[in-house]
């Protein structure tokens, strides 16, 4: 192992970024994510609960209440800001996002989600005390409502509180329980803020690019104040003359005079001058002297400073460093709150499998939940509340030198990639590239070690491996043969926002803030896939790149269905034999679909410069009695992709051609360095040949490399970002073709046993990717391999250390 390590650091030395042990390096102060960016959260933090989405204040500002919304445990916490301790905790069934106190701090009310409920908690003692509930409609499915911003009048006899699934506008009395007005929205909303007479409400509409003005009097909307792309938190100053608008998906905020209710300027909140997506803002605060706005960049994981004493004319003074994926900011006195909506650090399970009790034979649990057995990645992603000093101006400069070095984008990577004279990935725009064709094959939710653990020349773990060279020959020849790839991490958590990082380099807020609540079966609005444009990034997805670009391009069950797509650029660009995702059609199905295609288009000379293929069976049906088994559906996958191969390699463009092969997200299985270390391949004539790389590389690093191939910008802050693969490539070709390996088992073995796993897998929904528990299917499969009386090893979440030059040279 320390051999290994030595290695690894030597190949990584001009990247600065490879994987290490978990731990903190004092010296730097950083922490390296999966995604290559980096940490150094000013100030101290509290541990808060599960992807914490909102904070408010009380009037006095003597609370702070946070509520968590995230897959495992969702509750609502009451903190005190003197002592900075959480004074109580409330589990709830189903929350999201709203959040507001009632004037006399007396009455919290918190959004019941999908439940379609507000909950009102008596705040006595310091406690949350007795709790009743407002009823909106019937529970999900059957009422799609789904409260979010809340906001309460003075006296606390109106309660008004906008909705995401129902797009409306709820007018309640909180005391008698009952709906006084429904009024319409024209898109679907997010948080909502009084004016300080009460005759106006405002409302963020998430999917309307503007605010409307409800006139309270004649109760229907006043105005659209047109603003940025996904509008979201909304800020007024005191005299209720200014209006901060947060607009995640174009990394800006709108300001708007109230009195003529015109955006008077907009803010640009990134680092650097660029339109790219990205910087995700989606939190505001004032100071308490409202000369000071400091608004959260969730994907920059920073605070950006701005003085905007003079309306109009606002100027920056600067960045401070903070948590990952900063949710919402607010002040308090003189100190900055900040939640940090997955915390300080990607980290490993802090508990491992857990027994319940000597009497539970069922042995292990995930939160309170005692029906499930081990942590969740989506559990494992334990927000933090920071508590940073109000910096003066020295300090918000070491803060601002801190957080461009914690950034991997620049804007000159925009520009100009990392890469390598004389090599055949170009480092931009319109330098040519001897690959022509670029064909991305997009497989199921699998972790490095479960498919290339006990590949020796790799840091894998073989204890961990479930589909090894037996199950996965061809996979196995590609990272034998050509490049293995080790040190490669998955931008996605699961495929709700995995599909979107992988056709986008970017999961915008909407995914993001909604996938969890969805993934804890609590109900709501999904088609992350296409569908729903108000999850769409700003300038859509590479297809729609491709489009602009004069690409011509391809999708084989991406994004689409039998030649049905989910989204326009889509449309007259599927194959219409190649089904989506559908665990009952064999990857056999898939790969003839694209064989029969593709002759046909390379007999009228026409096989796209970019090509999308589905190739989804090794997700699995589990142990559900009758379906394929897991060991067949994940070599069924793999002899699909060596078909594929194999047909491409021996065909006449397989001098120009490469093919990227990569897992949407990781499921969430054993990996011994991180949950989002998965399998992925490069395999081509200028890829090298029995090479084992060790630099870290991401899905976004994937995209990044397809782009400059193809001549096209990035399309968001992280594949500008990112690392291209272009030390995976050669100028020297070698040209032999790939041959197909068969599979040693029957790929039609079906599940026959009756067990515990069985039984699961019957409560299990494979219509659709991810729609079964991951956590639970990956046990189901675990066990299917390793045996039913197994355990499974828990997820794990790992810190990547950067460490400064003079410690690689002390420890080589």
């Amino acid at each position: 192992m320390i051999k290994y390590l030595f290695t690894l650091i030597a190949t990584c030395l001009m990247h600065n970024a490879f994987a290490q042990w978990p731990g903190t390096i004092k010296e730097t102060k950083q922490i390296l994510l999966p995604n290559g960016w980096k940490l150094s959260p000013a100030g101290h933090s509290v541990q808060l609960g599960d992807l914490p989405l909102n904070m408010q204040p009380s009037s006095s500002g003597k609370y702070i209440a946070v509520t968590n919304n995230g897959q495992s445990t969702q509750s609502v916490q009451l903190i005190d800001t003197r002592t900075e301790q959480i004074l109580d905790e409330k589990i709830l069934k189903k929350s999201w996002y709203g959040l507001a106190f009632s004037k006399d701090e007396k009455h919290l009310y918190v959004s019941g989600g999908n439940d379609n409920i507000i909950i009102n908690f008596k705040i006595t003692a310091n406690k949350l005390a007795a709790s009743d509930t407002i009823k909106l409609g019937e529970v999900w499915p059957k009422g799609k409502i789904s409260p979010a911003g809340i906001a309460v009048n003075k006296a606390n006899n109106k309660l008004f509180t906008v909705t995401k699934e129902d797009s409306s506008l709820y007018v309640i009395d909180p005391i008698e329980k009952r709906i006084i007005k429904k009024i319409q929205l024209p898109a679907i909303a997010y948080s909502c803020v009084l004016s300080p007479d009460e005759n106006q409400l405002y409302v963020s509409l998430w999917g309307g690019r503007a605010v409307a003005i409800i006139n309270l009097a004649e109760e229907k909307i006043g105005s659209l104040i047109p603003v940025g792309d996904h509008p979201n938190e909304l800020l007024l100053n005191k005299k209720g003359t200014c209006l901060f608008v947060a607009n995640a998906n174009d990394n800006t905020v709108s300001v708007i005079n109230t009195t003529t209710n015109k955006v008077i300027e907009t803010i640009a909140t990134t680092l650097y001058a660029t339109q790219l997506t990205g910087s995700t803002t989606n939190g505001l605060a004032l100071s308490t002297n409202e000369k000071t706005l400091y608004i959260a960049n969730a994907d920059n994981n920073c605070l950006a400073v701005f003085d905007v004493s003079t309306p109009g004319t606002s100027q920056s003074q600067g960045f401070i460093p903070v948590g990952w994926y900063p949710t919402s900011v607010k002040v308090a006195g003189s100190k900055i709150l900040v939640t940090n909506g997955k915390g300080n650090t990607s980290m490993a399970n802090p508990q491992g499998p857990q027994p319940i009790s000597k009497a539970d034979n069922s042995g292990y649990q995930m939160g309170s939940t005692a029906n499930n057995r081990l942590q969740y990645i989506a559990g494992l992603f334990k927000g933090t509340l920071s508590f940073i000093d109000v910096p003066k101006p020295e300090q918000l400069k070491t803060y601002t030198s801190q957080v461009y070095a914690n950034t991997p984008f620049t804007d000159k990577r925009t520009v100009t990639a990392d890469g390598e004279e004389g090599n055949p990935i170009p480092r931009k725009q319109g330098e040519k590239s001897p690959i022509k064709h670029v064909f991305y094959i997009i497989k199921e939710n699998r972790t490095y070690d479960q498919v290339l653990g006990d590949v020796a020349k790799g840091n894998g773990d073989s204890t961990l491996t479930l589909f090894g060279k037996k199950i996965t020959p061809n996979q196995h020849a590609f990272a034998e043969n050509y490049v293995l790839l080790d040190n490669f991490y998955v931008d996605a958590e699961v495929s709700a926002d995995g599909h979107n990082w992988s056709m986008a380099a970017y999961a915008t807020d909407v995914v993001e803030k909604t996938w969890p609540t969805s993934y804890g079966s609590r109900g709501g609005t999904t088609n992350y896939e296409g569908g729903r444009p108000v999850t769409y990034p700003k300038d859509g997805f590479i297809w729609d790149y491709c489009q602009r670009a004069g690409i011509s391009y391809r999708s084989y069950g991406e994004f689409g269905d039998y030649g049905k797509a989910n989204i326009k650029s889509l449309q007259g660009h599927m194959c219409p034999n190649s089904p989506g995702f559908d665990m009952d059609i064999p990857d056999q199905v898939r790969a003839d679909a694209w064989i029969n295609d593709f002759d046909s288009l390379l007999v009228v000379n026409a096989v796209p410069q970019f090509s999308t293929l589905r190739v989804s069976n090794d997700h699995t049906s589990g142990q559900k009695k009758g379906k394929v088994s897991p060991q067949s559906a994940v070599a069924d996958n793999d002899l699909a992709v060596g078909r594929i191969l194999d047909k491409l390699s021996h065909s006449p463009i397989w001098k120009e051609s490469v093919v990227f092969i990569l897992e949407d997200d990781a499921q969430n299985g054993p990996d011994h360095v991180d949950a989002h270390r998965s399998p992925a391949y490069v395999v081509g004539p200028y890829v090298k040949r029995n090479a084992a790389i060790h630099t870290m590389y991401s899905t976004s690093g994937f995209l990044r490399t397809m782009e400059l191939i193809l001549g096209l910008p990035p399309m968001s802050q992280y594949d500008a970002a990112a690392i291209p693969l272009f030390e995976c490539f050669t100028n020297k070709p070698d040209f032999t073709p790939y041959n197909v390996i068969k599979p040693s088992i029957n790929l039609n073995n079906r599940n026959v046993a009756v067990n515990e796993s069985s039984k699961r897998s019957e409560l299990f929904n494979f219509a659709k990717e991810d729609s079964a528990p991951d956590l639970d299917l990956n046990e189901v499969v675990w066990k299917s391999v390793k045996g039913e009386n197994s355990i499974m090893p828990a997820p794990k979440r790992s810190a990547f250390v950067i460490l400064e030059k003079k410690k690689k040279d002390d420890d080589d």
